[in-house]
């Protein structure tokens, strides 16, 4: 499901359920983040590439499993998100996200983590959490912002829309776009230039980068979990996931 593989200094870390565009559902979940742990305890990797498997990067979290949720269990699964993209956010040795495909929710949060992004020209990237009745639960409402601004992470959060590559390039989300056949290539490239860089140099400079962005960023994952557990207890998130489960037309929110 979450795959790990060495190549000299480098490793590629591959989400892989690409019968359900690799959603991340809670044993996802917890793999991803022992894999990341076994990658950070690996002293011979010097930078780790992140892609999913088949047409999508991460399609989301899966929905299957949320739609049931109440609001205690709600947050538990947002908390368990939280862990595991973190996990990979902390790694100390570079991260770099090849975007193959779709990037929604979760998927887009786990490209988030990421150090450095380079997306595929058929990538696309949205946080559409808005219009199945929750909130981004796995650090989006954090991180976004951090990345692209807070006016433009409220717009795209906030409308749930997708964008493609060219447009989050525009925005400072990812740093290249390339064609697909190229995107494996560019990110072994990048890789290859960091690891044969000073390796302690490497992980000091990117954790004191970090330091920039990671101010009081664990105490709005909490309160960002507690908000996400709460749409659970609504009724507008039960229709609405029911619906996407069952791919019929949803009924107009509510507010309850």
């Amino acid at each position: 499901m979450i795959k790990l593989e060495k190549d000299g200094h480098i490793a590629v870390l591959t989400v892989s359920r690409p019968e359900a565009l690799n959603a991340l559902n809670s044993a996802a979940l917890e793999e991803l983040r022992l894999r990341a742990e076994e990658a950070e305890a690996d002293d011979e990797i010097r930078a780790l590439i992140i892609t999913g498997e088949g047409k999508a990067f991460v399609a989301g979290a899966d929905i299957a499993e949320m739609k049931d949720l109440d609001e205690r269990a709600g947050r538990e699964f947002g908390l368990r998100g939280q862990a595991a993209l973190t996990a990979v956010e902390r790694l100390s040795m570079p991260v770099i996200a090849a975007v193959n495909g779709f990037a929604l929710g979760g998927g887009c949060e786990l490209a988030l983590c990421a150090d450095i992004r380079i997306a595929s020209e058929k990538a696309k990237f949205g946080q559409p959490e808005v219009g199945l009745g929750i909130t981004p639960g796995f650090g989006g409402t954090q991180r976004l912002p951090r990345v692209v601004g807070l006016s433009k992470a409220m717009e795209l959060i906030l409308t749930g829309r997708m964008i493609r590559a060219e447009e989050a390039l525009s925005i400072g989300l990812v740093d290249k776009v390339v064609p697909p056949e190229e995107l494996m290539n560019e990110a072994m490239k990048l890789a290859a230039m960091i690891a044969a860089n000073a390796p302690a140099a490497v992980r000091s400079s990117k954790a004191a980068i970090r330091l920039f962005t990671g101010a009081a960023l664990d105490a709005d994952l909490e309160r960002e979990a507690e908000l996400f557990g709460a749409c659970f207890a609504t009724n507008d998130q039960k229709m609405a996931m029911e619906a996407f489960v069952n791919k019929t037309e949803k009924s107009e929110f509510t507010g309850k």
